[in-house]
């Protein structure tokens, strides 16, 4: 029996989970080995024995929060080190992945360990991560444990922030386990209050997890407009309770009425112009941060939606972008009276696309610029857009017609940036809906990896992916290349896509990255789904849709009994439902399309259970009714 001899360098508890997590694969891959945990103090340079942990000797970035690995393992003896806790246990995953392991999607079962008898071999890196914002916002319907998987999974692939959107994310956890819109699985029947006593509870289970991976943590965003007066701002619901004559009056005036934007809170701005309501917002900020000390990131957003803004004659005096600073700068000098560290994020998204006129940001080194280009296209890239010859339209209240063009969305940007120098990243959609129109997921991949690639060529020092939870069918590969291009902005997308079908389907993993490409070059929807569904481009070439579904087949007849083979004829009987329906769409077949559509809904719906890690259903299923 091989002895191996693991010392731990610091007691921070995220040092000790990457230990244990350690010894745990270690084991798996060689159940004959002996982890031995050693107690003594560190000392460099000493045999037989494998470091994890903060090694006082290595030289760390000038910010520690950086990500920094560093690896020097010989026949499991040496040094596995970083600098900070994250990174520590960001090396230890690497360092795993380099005794061959693979991690190709989140669960125990997205681990794809090997047995392993030999272990005299070296292993020498020495990395830091291009960005310092590799995130995931919470999106979905979820479950506790698809979080959990989620939190679980970011630092086994180099990403080291997650976001909880709201004070309180019911609304994400409602979806799921009121199982809205099935048709198979029937909903819990919960009260709103129990709804929210619930996810308050697994929230607050969900920070230990993710404290104890040391991820940054990122909270709030919505709610800030309604929450502290009194109005339930945990979700996109609209309002039950008649509002009180106060809270009508500090209501948007939009067309002459102070009113609910469309019935639903979290759409509706406030009079930014009255004091009073910009001190309630900056005063619940300051309060909530000093609170919840556990929270390294706030995120103060105005109201949802867009041309919702204040019609009245004070708040006609400045721009959105203009009150909104104004408020941040408020909340700055709040925060800073009560001596908070913590950092805010405040957003260019819709209407505050357009730059400040009046106002401008006092205190840089508080605030993070997140640019959210929500209305832009996919299936282009940044870093091909980087010269506007355009005009932005000058800024209409409430008559703005949001941008499309990846040109325009990066010139707003830019006019931020002339004002603006302190740390950004990028808040896109990648993964929330676009996905869904390209069946191949390799334009997807291809897309989302080159985005990443050009962050710096727009100034900006990341991402946080506002997605799904559960992203992963029919394939990992959009988030695994997000994931290796903000680790290293110089990876190598064939070498990912080789790794990865091989590690996630075995013997047939080249059959399926060939039907994967060919399903991809087939769909025309990712491309421009405006043009296919406005000017009657055919969505998909049938004839090719068919040949990957044939080589998908005989991929998993290679596979064997793994459940990825199962996984893969599922998602050929999908095809074969949404080919039918588009046949018909394209017919004009009214009726035969309705039939189509319902049929492959009920296939979703019947099959939810069985692709519930991996697979949104009722995203996907929203997603696909839309584009309809």
């Amino acid at each position: 029996m091989r002895v191996v001899h693991v010392g731990q360098i610091g007691n921070e508890k995220t040092i000790a989970f990457a230990v244990s997590e350690l010894k745990r694969i270690l084991l798996e891959m060689d159940p004959e080995l002996s982890i031995d945990l050693i107690e003594k103090p560190y000392l460099p340079g000493s045999k037989g024995i494998l470091w994890v942990g903060m090694d006082p000797s290595f030289e760390i970035p000038e910010d520690p929060a950086i990500d920094t690995i560093r690896i020097e393992v010989e026949d499991l003896s040496g040094f596995i080190t970083g600098s900070n806790p994250r990174s520590v246990l960001i090396a230890v995953y690497r360092f795993l992945k380099e005794a061959g392991c693979r991690f190709v999607r989140p669960g125990r079962n997205g681990e794809k360990i090997p047995e392993k008898t030999e272990w005299d071999f070296s292993v020498l890196v020495k990395e830091t991560a291009s960005y310092p914002h590799r995130g995931v916002c919470i999106e979905g319907a979820d479950s506790y444990d698809n979080i959990l998987d989620m939190i679980d999974f970011l630092p086994k692939v180099g990403m080291n922030e997650y976001f909880v959107q709201f004070q309180v994310p019911t609304e994400f956890f409602v979806r799921w386990y009121e199982h809205r819109g099935s048709t198979v699985l029937k909903p819990e029947g919960r009260s709103a209050q129990e709804a929210r006593w619930i996810a308050e509870g697994m929230t607050a289970s969900l920070e230990n997890e993710i404290k104890k991976r040391g991820l940054c943590y990122h909270k709030v965003g919505h709610g800030w407009t309604c929450e502290p007066f009194g109005i339930d701002g945990s979700g996109w619901f609209t309002q039950q309770k008649p509002l009180t004559e106060e809270q009508i009056s500090i209501l948007a005036e939009v067309n002459g009425k102070r009113e609910m934007w469309g019935g639903v809170p979290l759409n509706t701005n406030l009079c930014y112009s009255q004091e009073k309501v910009r001190e309630k917002i900056t005063g619940a900020i300051t309060a909530y941060a000093k609170a919840n000390p556990q929270v390294d990131v706030v995120h103060f957003w105005l109201a949802d939606g867009s041309n919702n803004h204040c019609e009245c004659p004070e708040c006609r005096k400045r721009l959105p972008s203009d009150w909104y600073v104004l408020m941040l700068n408020e909340l700055d000098r709040k925060m800073s009276a009560e001596g908070l560290q913590t950092k805010v994020v405040f957003l260019i998204y819709v209407d505050l696309l357009w730059e400040p006129k009046t106002e401008k940001i006092e205190n840089p080194d508080r605030f993070i610029l997140m640019f959210a280009p929500i209305t832009r296209e996919y299936g282009k890239n940044y870093s091909d857009f980087l010269t506007f010859d355009g005009q932005i339209p000058a800024y209409e209240r409430n008559h703005l017609k949001m941008p499309r063009s990846l040109a325009q969305n990066i010139e707003h940007l830019r006019r931020w940036q002339k004002e603006f120098k302190g740390d950004s990243f990028d808040f896109d959609y990648h993964l929330m809906w676009a996905h869904v129109g390209d069946i191949g997921y390799e334009k997807c991949a291809k897309n989302l990896f080159q985005d990443m690639k050009d962050l710096h060529t727009i100034g900006l020092e990341g991402m946080v992916s506002c997605q799904i939870q559960r992203c992963f069918y029919p394939t990992a590969m959009p988030f695994l290349a997000m994931a290796a291009a903000l680790w290293d902005e110089k990876a190598d997308y064939e070498k990912l896509a080789a790794e990865y079908y091989s590690a996630a389907f075995g013997k047939g993993g080249e059959k399926v990255r060939a039907a994967m490409e060919l399903l991809s070059e087939a769909c025309h929807i990712y491309d421009d789904s405006m043009k296919v569904f406005q000017e009657g481009m055919k969505a998909f070439e049938t004839e090719k849709v068919q040949k990957a579904c044939e080589m998908l087949l005989e991929a998993a007849g290679e596979m064997g009994d793994a459940p990825e083979a199962e996984e893969i004829r599922l998602y050929t009987e999908y095809l074969n439902r949404l080919l039918a329906l588009f046949e018909k769409l394209e017919e004009k077949d009214t009726a035969g399309t309705k039939e189509a559509g319902e049929i492959l809904l009920q296939w979703m719906w019947e099959h939810e259970l069985a692709l519930q890690g991996i697979l949104d259903v009722q995203n996907s299923i929203n997603v696909i009714r839309r584009l309809l």
